[in-house]
């Protein structure tokens, strides 16, 4: 009970001034309408069922962006944290594109496939790769050396050497990045819907902001956050079952 004081003051404090403001009139609706009006969006969005139509859409989008760069990541990543070769030859292309934002891609992504599925979904995938790549190199090279020295002494085979000592010093890292990488994956949904869609939460967002209906902004932005948190919470449970000798720090208490 004490956890959920702790979780839930913040946001209840928060909606309690932002009402106190609308009602006073010191916020203009138009801008920022009152949490009461997100409220009624809500209810109207849930009651006619568009809601659950855009979020659907956006959720095949954001699953095979992330899907694709999980696989891509994960294989690519390991291929660079184990050889030197790969390392060589793809750091100073990756290095380069990495800071380059996924909305500076619209124009290549459109000409290379159009305004379809692809061209969102390539978005999608770039936003998550290269959080989980860049964790799986990472999580390969922190690797405690001791163990690696003993696969070799002991000449275990590659793929043994690969899925008994790499992979699970690697894989903390590695869920890490697939938490960040889906974070990236619900940020890019916006800027990926952008391309002529016609469905999806980033598309209902971007209307709304056409039709000065700024409470339909908050209800899609929210839906994303709530999405975004469910998803990483499930990840969270994964990485729970899967390193269960990680304990997470809880901080100071007193």
């Amino acid at each position: 009970m004490k956890n959920l004081a702790w979780r839930i003051w913040l946001p209840i404090t928060v909606i309690v001034i932002w009402q106190g403001l609308s009602s006073a009139g010191v916020v203009t609706p138009l801008l920022l309408p009152s949490p009461l009006a997100v409220a009624e969006s809500v209810v109207s969005l849930v009651k006619n069922g568009e809601i659950f139509h855009h979020v659907a859409v956006s959720l095949v989008r954001v699953f095979e962006g992330f899907l694709l760069a999980a696989i891509v990541g994960v294989a690519l990543g390991s291929a660079i944290g184990l050889w030197s070769t790969f390392d060589r030859t793809f750091d100073w292309l990756l290095q380069t594109l990495k800071p380059i934002p996924p909305i500076g891609w619209f124009p290549l992504a459109v000409l290379w496939f159009g305004i379809g599925e692809v061209s969102k979904v390539f978005i999608i995938f770039l936003g998550a790769f290269f959080p989980i790549l860049v964790n799986v190199v990472a999580g390969i090279r922190q690797t405690d050396k001791q163990f690696i020295e003993l696969a070799r002494v002991y000449e275990i085979g590659w793929w043994k050497f690969f899925t008994k000592v790499i992979m699970p010093g690697a894989l903390p890292s590695t869920l890490t990045g697939l938490r960040i990488g889906i974070g990236f994956a619900w940020t890019c949904v916006v800027a990926a819907e952008l391309i002529a869609a016609e469905s999806g939460v980033g598309y209902l967002i971007v209307d709304a902001r056409q039709t000065f209906h700024a409470d339909v902004v908050i209800v899609g932005m929210l839906t994303i956050g709530l999405l975004g948190t469910l998803m990483d919470l499930a990840l969270r449970q994964i990485e729970a079952r899967l390193v269960r000798w990680k304990q997470p720090f809880e901080g100071a208490t007193g």
